[in-house]
């Protein structure tokens, strides 16, 4: 299961019922049972001598039979054998015997279809039953209307559903120590049960079904880390990651001596709830466990602690601390390559840092390296795209990523980066048609996804505030923290105000937010890519697309003053720049082009303050270096332009076709 939560894909969340338990009401049911816990016991030895003293017929013989077959039997006969001991037990009456021996029938049954496929056709075998049943029984089978399974996995599923609900029947919750060894008995034997659900559910992704189970064995698994840990991790497989940060922490504490837990909370927080200094705080923990333990695990809790100090340094306004963590990061991921030399995610993630300090030469180096050791790590192969790029190499780069969609072609974020290299490089046209293949892409893979209006496997969000606050830490480049702009007070406001008049009557689309706002991104791209074709018509209606995803998005603002910008409405483009600020102090983009329309209106002093601005942010933007040489011509100060374009050109002979950081932390 642990291999399986770090390969999965992550789904949205839904209502949680961990936050309605009553700790009281546990105590009362604990405190209550103590008596039946007696009965029970007393009625396990009476049927236990009832069983030895029956029939040569009766169930308990057959609970192991499986074991007790020929060995020249076939698989076939012992199935076959199974089930009828099932369908007889059925007969015999509802007893605490009966539902024991139930229990042990359904889970052999379920273990022997499980280590081999036995093809059963069950409605035809349903179908020569029944013509075998007497009229009575025929009639009397029908009425009730019983589930008969497609395939063998479906009778698996049903037969290990029925052996959990006898065995949870058998639990004790009472934690006296009287009644320790048959606590542990009963727990083993629900706990077995599970296990073989986990394989088999996994295996089909159906994780709401394992979460259910886990979660009514919650009120009888106190202390015991093994239910805990399948709980945390089918909350992480079903999307609920927030409720899984809170249970593997209740692990953690149960076995405080596993760093593996400490790692997966941090990957939640870095992947899943953009939380990177509490991310940063459970690799430092995971670190102090791993020196203590005997798991190899030092090297990965040093890469993750980079990790960490990476994406915190990416958010960071201090140029000051923007500059330690950087240093930081470095020196955890040197020593993470120093601990696993023949691990390929450290010389990575060196030259991903090395990539964002521009040391392209460096970078280059460390990312072949991970290739070498891994060939197909995809998101290798992407950096050295860029860097292929950033080296001004766009031939190089285009038959790089040509070559890797050839190995990954559902890969959004490739065929993205290669529609913006043909718009630098091939044309505009070539560019078109890998936006439109991307649209495509999309609506293949996930329209009928997000179409389904399924409350297990869609995002709920309890008001408009909390899904503007989603949104916003979705599609902001950085965080919006406090910034001196040069936007007036009075203009945020009116600004905040509008956003709270869409948002509303904003209703989100049913599915997972995240899949459209993946779609919002290449709408907008598309309207990019037709605003440079002078396609005004074309681009007005993917801005509507956008616009119908999530009006209040800084990107569709931004976008739609790029178009009033071209079209030369340079009034209506300084409002929708300033809207894009607004939502997201910290878009270099929006500042930018705010900057150059205030220079096309001659507005200079306000242009040159918005540009410093921008440049506060990101001095590393030739564009910005650009733009605030014209400004400082217009105002006589030839020199400081001078200077600023030689920035330029120096900034932009290392500028890759897209940010570095656009490339996702990974974690594999």
């Amino acid at each position: 299961m642990k291999e399986i939560f770090i390969n999965s894909v992550s789904l949205p969340a839904t209502k949680q019922k961990l936050s309605d338990w009553d700790p009281l009401q546990t105590v009362c049911l604990e405190l209550s049972d103590n008596v039946v816990a007696e009965r029970n016991m007393s009625a396990q030895k009476t049927a236990q001598l009832l069983q030895s003293h029956l029939s040569p017929n009766n169930i308990m013989k057959t609970a192991d039979l499986g074991s007790a077959m020929p060995e020249t039997s076939s698989l076939q006969s012992k199935v076959d054998s199974l089930r009828t001991a099932i369908s007889n037990s059925e007969n015999t009456g509802e007893s605490s015997s009966s539902q024991s021996g139930r229990h042990d029938l359904t889970r052999q049954l379920a273990e022997i279809l499980l280590r081999g496929r036995t093809e059963t056709n069950h409605r035809s075998a349903l179908n020569n039953d029944k013509r075998n049943l007497p009229k009575i029984e025929s009639q009397a089978k029908q009425q009730n209307n019983l589930f008969v399974p497609c395939n063998d996995y479906e009778e698996i599923i049903l037969l290990l559903l029925i052996s959990e609900a006898t065995a949870v029947h058998e639990v004790v919750l009472s934690q006296s120590p009287e009644f320790k060894e048959a606590r542990v008995h009963a727990f083993n034997r629900v706990v077995c049960v599970y296990d073989l659900l986990t394989v088999l559910l996994v295996r089909w992704g159906c994780f709401d079904i394992l979460h259910e189970s886990f979660e009514r064995a919650m009120k009888f698994s106190f202390e015991e880390p093994h239910i805990w840990i399948q709980e945390a991790l089918s909350l992480a497989c079903l999307g609920k990651h927030t409720y899984s940060l809170k249970v593997l922490k209740e692990v953690s504490r149960l076995i405080p001596n596993d760093p593996f837990h400490c790692l997966l909370a941090a990957r939640c927080c870095y992947e899943h709830l953009n939380q990177p200094c509490e991310g940063t705080e459970w690799s430092h923990i995971a670190l102090s466990q791993a020196l203590r333990s005997s798991e190899n695990l030092t090297a990965r809790c040093h890469l993750f602690i980079g990790i960490g100090y990476s994406m915190q340094a990416l958010v960071a306004v201090s140029e000051h601390n923007k500059c330690a963590l950087k240093t930081q990061a470095l020196q955890e991921f040197h020593e993470a390559q120093k601990l696993d030399p023949n691990d390929h995610l450290p010389e990575y993630y060196l030259g991903f840092q090395y990539a964002l300090e521009y040391q392209l030469q460096l970078a280059v180096t460390h990312v072949k390296r991970a290739l070498n050791l891994q060939s197909e790590h995809l998101s290798s192969l992407h950096l050295l795209v860029l860097l292929l790029s950033a080296q001004k190499q766009s031939e190089d780069a285009l038959q790089l990523i040509t070559a890797t969609l050839e190995e990954y072609p559902d890969c959004i974020n490739l065929l993205y980066t290669k529609a913006q290299l043909e718009l630098q490089s091939e044309g505009k046209s070539q560019a078109l048609l890998t936006a439109r293949r991307l649209l495509h892409l999309w609506n293949n893979l996930y329209k009928e996804h997000v179409s389904k209006e399924n409350t297990g496997r869609s995002e709920k969000h309890s008001d408009n505030q909390s899904t503007f606050k989603m949104h916003q830490s979705v599609l902001s480049d950085k965080d919006s923290t406090s910034l001196q702009m040069s936007i007036a007070p009075s203009h945020v406001e009116q600004t905040l105000s509008d956003v709270a008049t869409s948002l509303s009557s904003f209703v989100p689309r049913p599915g997972p937010q995240s899949l459209w706002l993946l779609q919002l991104k290449v709408w907008l791209l598309l309207a990019e890519i037709y605003i440079s074709l002078d396609s005004i018509s074309d681009a007005a209606a993917c801005l509507q697309e956008a616009q119908n995803v999530y009006p209040m998005s800084h990107n569709v603002m931004y976008v739609r003053g790029l178009l009033h910008e071209h079209k030369k409405e340079y009034s209506e483009a300084v409002h929708f720049f300033q809207n894009a600020a607004s939502i997201n102090p910290q878009h270099v983009e929006s500042l930018q082009h705010l900057g150059l329309v205030y220079y096309y209106l001659g507005s200079y002093n306000l242009a040159e303050k918005t540009l410093r601005d921008a440049l506060k942010i990101d001095p590393s933007s030739y564009k910005t270096w650009h733009y605030m040489s014209l400004v400082l011509e217009s105002l006589g100060e030839f020199q400081s332009a001078t200077d600023c374009i030689a920035a330029a050109l120096e900034r932009e002979s290392t500028c890759p076709v897209l940010p570095f950081s656009a490339i996702p932390f990974v974690f594999d």
